[in-house]
This record gives structure tokens, sequence and C-alpha cells, in this order.
């Protein structure tokens, strides 16, 4: 590693998963702020990353860390409600190997050190999971190291007012750190369905 300080993503894996338990099935076809995906596309999202993240970790590349995002509507079966939260466990579980975190990896198709995998791991737990509590009327508190890294990945992308996601929100300085990462991921934080 380059000095990037491993941190463990449990916690964080399990805030999205508390989220996604108490997600209604009449919540389901909701609207999230990802606008081309319903409340049930964003979980199908969330288990598909774990997977594709758990699979960078362990270097295992194959269909799972070579499928770029978007390039199909994610949705979610009937056995979803156990098979998330054992995907993110997984992930988490995955990123807390020491090896995870040097070499190279692949997720979504694209070639990336092992440390900026993780970033983007964190990255993805965190805004997704503010997705799902905006999108859902949940509380969201995320665990304060996914937020740091997700924080700094996105920092580090941006690339002037265009972050890695999209356009970059504007976001006062003062603002929470959650705020200031949710803009730099292209969305607003004052956003309600």
């Amino acid at each position: 590693m380059t000095g990037t300080t491993m941190i463990d993503l449990g916690p964080q894996a399990r805030i999205v998963a508390a989220l996604a338990e108490r997600v209604t099935d009449e919540q389901l076809a909701g609207v999230t702020p990802c606008p081309a995906y319903a409340v049930r596309h964003l979980l199908g999202h969330v288990a598909g990353l774990s997977v594709a993240f758990r699979d960078a970790a362990r270097k295992d590349l194959g269909a799972t860390t070579a499928t770029p995002p978007g390039t199909v509507t994610p949705g979610i079966g009937p056995g979803w409600r156990a098979e998330l939260p054992k995907a993110l466990d997984e992930l988490a579980a995955a990123w807390r190997d020491p090896d995870a975190w040097s070499g190279m990896t692949r997720a979504g198709g694209v070639d990336l050190p092992g440390e900026v995998a993780a970033a983007v791991a964190a990255d993805e737990l965190v805004v997704h999971g503010w997705d799902l509590a905006r999108a859902t009327g949940q509380e969201y508190a995320p665990d304060p190291a996914a937020l740091a890294a997700a924080h700094g990945f996105l920092r580090m992308a941006a690339q002037g007012d265009r972050g890695p996601f999209g356009p970059v929100v504007p976001v006062p300085e003062e603002a929470s750190m959650l705020d200031r990462t949710v803009g730099l991921s292209g969305r607003d934080p004052a956003w309600k369905p």
C-alpha cells in the first residue's frame, strides 16, 4: 500500500443492510436520488456492487468485476432480503484481508489499485446508503471512517466542477462532511422524494 489506512467496511455495510431491512414492499417502486432507479433498482445495484467489490478484494476477476455499471438496470429477486445482507457481509469480510488493499484489481470493468478500489467501495456504500435513506424516509448516519474514505476519494477524483459520477453539486464548505460528500457525488443534499 502507498500509505492508505485500511478501514473496516463492516460498520458501513451493516448500516446499509439495516436501511434495506426497513424498506417496505410498498416502497420498492419509489423514486430515488438516482433518476434512472426506483428503490428496487437501487437495492439491486447495491447487491451487485457488493458482489463485484467482494470479488475485487479477493482478486477473483471475472464477469462480476468486468461489467461496467449502468449497462443493465439492476433488479432484485424474491430472495433479496436474505441475499443483500449476506453480500454486504461478504464484501466487508473480503476487505479485511490486507492483501485486498495491495496490488491491482478490477471493478466495473476498470483496472485500479486495491486501495483505490477500497475507497470506491466505501464511496458506493456511503452514497447509496444516503440514497436509500432519503428515498425511504429513514434517518442516516454513515460510519465515520467510511464517510472519510468516500469524501477523500470523491475530492481526489473531482476535476473542477465535474466529479466521477457527474457534475458536482455546490455545497457550502461549512456543510457537514456527509452533505459535502453527497454534493461531490453529483447529488443535491436537499433532495427529497
